[in-house]
Parts: C-alpha cells; sequence; structure tokens
C-alpha cells in the first residue's frame, strides 16, 4: 500500500512539471500549469495572423504601387518584385540557422519583429512625412518621383524581408514547442493548435489581399500602411505580454553546422590524398557511438573524404585525449551523411 502511494505521488510530481528539455522564462524546468499549451499560444496565434496580413497585404499589389506611384515600367517593376519575392525566399534559411545555433526561437521572432516593424514603420512615414512622399504636394501632375522616395521604399521592404526571414522558421515551431509530446492530453491539444494556427494564417492572408488591398486602391496607400503598421505593433506587444507562459528551446546547434564543418574540413586538405585504406579515416570506435549509426564509406564524391583524413596534430590529440576540432576534422559517419543529402539534390531540381 505504501509502495503504491509513494509511486503514484511520484507520478502526480513526474505531471506537474515538463521534462522534455525545455526550460521556462528563467531557466528552470517549466511547471505545467503555469507554462505552455492554449495560455502560451494565444500569444503566439496573433503575431502570425498580423504577419501574413502584412506580408500579403504588401505584396499583393506590389507591382501596382511600382507602375503607378513609382512610375516603373512593367518590366522592371516585375523585375523588382521578383528579387524581392527571391530575397524573402531565401532569408528564412540563414533566420533558422542563426535561431538553431545561437538566439533561440523567441529572441529570434521578437527581434526580427521589431525589424518587421522598423521597416513598416519607414514604408509608413514614407507617405506622410512631405520630404519622402514621392511627389511634391505643390506639383499637379507627377511623372517622376523623388529619388529619396524610392531609396526609403526598397529599404523598408527588405528590413520587412529580413523581419519575415525570422518569423517563418521559427514562430510555428515555437508554437510546437509549448506542448509536450510524450503528454497524451497536450499532444491533443497540440493538434488543435495547428488548425487554430492555419485559421489564423488564412485569415491574414484573406484581409491582406481584400481589405487592404481594396484601402490601398480606393482610399490611400498611407492609410493601408498605417493600418499594417499599428497591427504589427500591436502583435509585439501581445507577443512580449506571454514572455512568462512560454516554454523555452535551449539552442543546440542547426543542422546545417555538420555539414559546413565536412565542406571547410574538405577544403582545408584540399591537397591531400584520400589513403587506398578507407578504413584509414577517421571515425568514432562503436563503443562510443551514444546514439544513431555508423554509416559504411562509400566511394561517391571523393572529394569530401579528405575532412576525415587524420593528420599529425589529430593523432596527438588522440594520444592526449582532447576533442578533435570538427572544422578539421569530420567522421565518415558525417562525411556520408553530406553525401547522402547532396544525392537528392538532382530530385529537387527535377
Amino acid at each position: 500500500m505504501e509502495q503504491e502511494m509513494k509511486t503514484k505521488i511520484e507520478n502526480d510530481e513526474d505531471q506537474k512539471w515538463v521534462y522534455d528539455s525545455s526550460v521556462d522564462h528563467k531557466g528552470k524546468v517549466p511547471l505545467r500549469a503555469s507554462t505552455g499549451v492554449w495560455k502560451a499560444s494565444l500569444f503566439i496565434i496573433p503575431i502570425e495572423l498580423s504577419e501574413r496580413l502584412n506580408y500579403f497585404g504588401i505584396s499583393t499589389n506590389l507591382i501596382t504601387y511600382l507602375t503607378k506611384i513609382i512610375h516603373q515600367d512593367l518590366n522592371m517593376a516585375a523585375k523588382n518584385v521578383n528579387y524581392w519575392s527571391g530575397v524573402t525566399t531565401v532569408i528564412p534559411l540563414v533566420g533558422a540557422f542563426l535561431a538553431d545555433s545561437y538566439t533561440g526561437r523567441f529572441t529570434m521572432v521578437l527581434f526580427s519583429s521589431i525589424f518587421y516593424l522598423m521597416g513598416l514603420f519607414l514604408l509608413t512615414m514614407s507617405q506622410f512625412i512631405p520630404s519622402l512622399k514621392p511627389c511634391s504636394t505643390t506639383i499637379g501632375m507627377c511623372n517622376k518621383p523623388r529619388k529619396i522616395h524610392e531609396v526609403v521604399f526598397f529599404l523598408a521592404l527588405y528590413m520587412i524581408s529580413i523581419g519575415t526571414g525570422g518569423h517563418k522558421p521559427c514562430l510555428e515551431s515555437f508554437g510546437a514547442d509549448q506542448f509536450e509530446d510524450d503528454h497524451p492530453a497536450e499532444q491533443r491539444k497540440k493538434m488543435s493548435f495547428f488548425n487554430w494556427w492555419n485559421f489564423a494564417l488564412c485569415c491574414g492572408l484573406f484581409l491582406g489581399v481584400t481589405v487592404i488591398v481594396y484601402v490601398q486602391d480606393y482610399v490611400s496607400w498611407g492609410l493601408s500602411y498605417l493600418i499594417l503598421t499599428i497591427t504589427m505593433a500591436m502583435s509585439i506587444v501581445t507577443f512580449c505580454a506571454g514572455r512568462s507562459c512560454f516554454r523555452y528551446r535551449v539552442p543546440q546547434g542547426s543542422p546545417l553546422t555538420p555539414m559546413l564543418q565536412v565542406f571547410v574540413a574538405a577544403m582545408r586538405k584540399r591537397n591531400m590524398t584520400c589513403p587506398s585504406d578507407p578504413a584509414l579515416l577517421y571515425e568514432v570506435p562503436k563503443s562510443q557511438k551514444i546514439q544513431g549509426r555508423l554509416l559504411s564509406h562509400t566511394n561517391r564524391l571523393g572529394f569530401l573524404d579528405k575532412a576525415a583524413i587524420i593528420e599529425e596534430n589529430d593523432k596527438k590529440s588522440t594520444i592526449n585525449e582532447k576533442k578533435h576540432d570538427p572544422w578539421r576534422l569530420a567522421t565518415v559517419t558525417k562525411v556520408e551523411e553530406v553525401k547522402l543529402l547532396l544525392n537528392t539534390v538532382p530530385i529537387w531540381l527535377t
């Protein structure tokens, strides 16, 4: 009887805390009752709605602004829109790397949101400050806008692009971090969270391509940008208000880092010759392999094998039981993982 009571108390204690490697805002083990789940999600979903509203409110009518207000020809306007869309698509790769390796998701979302807001503020000011407006108010017909307006407008656009780069890879993942996968009740709530997440995303998109575009076409561009700026500012305040309710993950390093390490190590040893016997390449002993499995050497992409060549300095480190520099020496398994990834590139391209 005592044993059953003791077991029950231990189980209750385990349920009280969240043991999934997350921490609270003080860096301690999170208390389940006061962190995560819906109490945290309600502070996260509004900023996603706001970001999608802003992005589609700007991008949907961007080519119209470039042709009618800045008076670019259609080819130049289309080219500028494509450049901006391309940068906006690529920047999230950088944001994801920085979040995984250094900042963490919350910090990345917060700073990218502030950067996003700065871009929106600049965009709004370009419509209201007389010296930044496309044309002087004393001119009746404007066929060529001021150069300063073009500079400020495109600077604001690319600041928004950078801000989007922190949102896309981090915000949804941060929302998922608020639910423990091994807890049945939270796992069910997590599925519901993604449903509401997509609902908010679609609402932001819908309002952006209807209400905001209507204001731009029939009221004024300045008012539409002002609405977007206020919306983003309010969502940032809401997001910060939930700081004490969030569960955080400590940065563990980006999956891209081992890949970069293999390339750097191979480049450093580009003038060396690979041994004819693959067994002479570096690999950790099976007894030291904690998780995963070792991959066998293959002959494909032989240049990358140079990353696993053991130099004299590496031998000394082994004797002195020092850790090897991962930017100078990679295991055969890491090299093979990179090879497997590169072999999928033709599939991506087709």
